[in-house]
C-alpha cells in the first residue's frame, strides 16, 4: 500500500504535513511519497486550495489539511487492508 502526500514545493503547510508523516515513520506500515501538484494542471485544479492532502493510492481515500498525527493514524485504520503497493518518488 502507498500513500501520497500532495502539495507544492514552497508550501509551509505541506512542510508541516511532511513533518507529521516523518514523526509517524515507525507507525505507518505503508510507503509514503511526495507529489508536487504544480507538475499537473488538473492536480492544481483539484487540490490547489486543499493542500496538503494525504491520499491512499489504492482506495482513493483522502485526508485534507489540517490534520494531526492522531488524525493520520485514524485515517490509516479506516483504509482497506491488503492493497497492492504503488511506487513513486519517496520522502
Amino acid at each position: 500500500m502507498a500513500l501520497v502526500l500532495l502539495g507544492t514545493e514552497a508550501c509551509h503547510l505541506c512542510e508541516s504535513a511532511q513533518q507529521i508523516i516523518i514523526n509517524l515513520a515507525g507507525q505507518i506500515p505503508h510507503d509514503v511519497f511526495v507529489e508536487d501538484i504544480a507538475e499537473s494542471e488538473s492536480a492544481v485544479e483539484q487540490y490547489g486550495l486543499r493542500i496538503p492532502v494525504l491520499k491512499d493510492e489504492a482506495s482513493g481515500a483522502e485526508l485534507d489539511w489540517p490534520f494531526s498525527e492522531q488524525d493520520v493514524l485514524n485515517f490509516l485504520h479506516q483504509l482497506p487492508v491488503n492493497t497492492p503497493p504503488v511506487s513513486e518518488q519517496g520522502i
